[in-house]
């Protein structure tokens, strides 16, 4: 099975660990316990995270645990404080006395660290990489995030479900519609109501339209970071078109307030006919591409993420898929097979494979947009939710994006998101190994994965 989060859930005053896990046919299985919390980093690596997140919101210590350092945390929140848990209900917290943090580091002749972040001379959000080198040669990363912490999962606490569609819509700028078809998916079971196959149509569209203007820009910066600004410009202007047209759909560039349930009138002729000019662009701009060989000498084998890594960190999304993987939350709905979807992948596990395998799945959303566009106007109303705990899997132009509810007495009891980031983040590290530091910014932007996502 397959570990896609582990997270907590008071409950009378008790703390429950949740594990949800995915057998290869699909089926989702929930393990859940309230004593004797045991590690599972030894079998899970990736479980170390969402343990340590759990220690640090709610107390808890795992037995055979080899990391109990904060997580979100940082040198001067208070370790006495748990905020997840029902008691705490401060507005403000007071600093508390600075501890340093320890960071991973080898020791020996001639090694030094290098310290990157977390404030960057890019427009990202902050974030630190602790590089041990010998040389120029990379021998350890240490990545740390999760400098905001905005509390999103205590925000949403006692809202009413439709209340809290405005905050989880901004958890993650770039995956916005992502998140919002996630959480409609939970009201829908919540409300008891089936998908309407129109609306269905209308979400999974805007959410291509999502997809495909990050693929656009990735395309774009990962040559840039090899020192090929030109396909910067290109993608840069092409995604900014996609993003516009997003805007004359739902009146938003990040299509915020679109998903609730509605599927609206759109300009079909029109957006065909952006379609197939967009597709051809992209098609000479890969042949644009794959004749610069000088370009290829940067992405061929940099940053590599071997197959038995992406299984072992349970990668998803574009990482995993560029290493052999073949997760994508699309494969397992008869629905995507019926619109054209073909599940993408890539072997070689490289900059190059994860530039290519964007370039495929950008061509085939572009299909699936042409079908997904066939669609009457819609519109449901939600009359009501019944307690429960539910979930939802979409797939984000990152990857899979999971998302944990339950409603009690009407509210929401608990929320909890796992950004596909979350996951990949604690696999970038195996990438490094016989890189030079130079090379550390294109195998980051070739995995382009959130900040934000993250760092609830």
């Amino acid at each position: 099975m397959r570990l896609v989060a582990r997270f907590g859930l008071e409950e009378d005053k008790a703390i429950k660990v949740y594990s949800c896990f995915m057998k290869k046919d699909g089926e989702v299985v929930f393990e859940k316990e309230s004593e004797n919390f045991k590690s599972l980093s030894a079998k899970y690596p990736t479980a170390i995270w969402f343990e340590r997140k759990i220690r640090d919101d709610f107390g808890i210590e795992f037995e055979g645990s080899f990391d109990n350092r904060p997580l979100y945390k940082h040198e001067r929140f208070p370790k006495s404080i748990y905020p997840l848990k029902k008691e705490f209900q401060d507005s403000d917290i007071e600093y508390s006395k600075f501890e340093p943090y320890e960071y991973e580091s080898i020791k020996g002749d001639g090694v030094f660290e290098v310290a990157v972040g977390p404030i960057h001379a890019g427009i990202i959000e902050p974030g630190h990489f602790q590089f041990s080198q010998e040389g120029e040669s990379i021998l350890h990363l240490e990545v740390r995030h999760f400098y905001k912490y905005r509390a999103i999962e205590k925000i949403v606490e006692g809202k009413k479900p439709l209340e809290a569609f405005r905050t989880i819509e901004r958890i993650s700028g770039n995956e916005s519609l992502a998140y919002q078809k996630a959480y409609y998916k939970i009201l829908l079971q919540a409300s008891k109501k089936d998908e309407n196959a129109d609306i269905k149509r209308y979400n999974s569209l805007l959410l291509e339209i999502e997809r495909l203007i990050h693929h656009l820009i990735d395309l774009g910066f990962i040559p840039n970071d090899a020192g090929f600004g030109a396909a910067l410009s290109f993608c840069s202007q092409k995604s900014e078109e996609l993003r516009r047209v997003l805007k004359e759909i739902t009146g938003s560039r990040f299509g915020f307030g679109s998903i609730r349930g509605e599927a609206k009138k759109v300009d079909k002729e029109r957006i065909l006919n952006f379609l197939d000019n967009l597709k051809n662009d992209i098609e000479w701009f890969r042949e644009w591409i794959n004749d610069i060989p000088s370009l290829w000498d940067r992405l061929d084998t940099t940053g590599i993420l071997k197959t038995k890594n992406a299984l072992k960190y349970s990668c998803v999304g574009v990482v995993g898929r560029a290493s052999g993987l073949k997760e994508d939350v699309r494969s397992r709905d008869d629905f995507y097979k019926e619109i054209g979807f073909v599940l993408q992948r890539e072997k070689s596990g490289d900059v190059a494979a994860r530039f290519k395998l964007r370039i495929k799945e950008a061509l085939n959303s572009i299909e699936m947009m042409r079908k997904l566009i066939d669609y009457s106007d819609k519109k449901i109303s939600f009359n009501g939710f019944s307690d429960g705990e539910y979930c939802a899997f979409v797939e984000s132009s990152i990857g899979e994006l999971f998302i944990f509810v339950k409603i009690k007495e009407g509210v929401i009891d608990r929320f909890y998101a796992r950004d596909p980031s979350f996951i990949s983040w604690q696999a970038l590290h195996l990438m490094m190994s016989g890189n030079i530091i130079a090379d550390f910014p294109l195998i980051n932007k070739s995995c382009d994965l959130s900040y934000a996502g993250s760092d609830l």
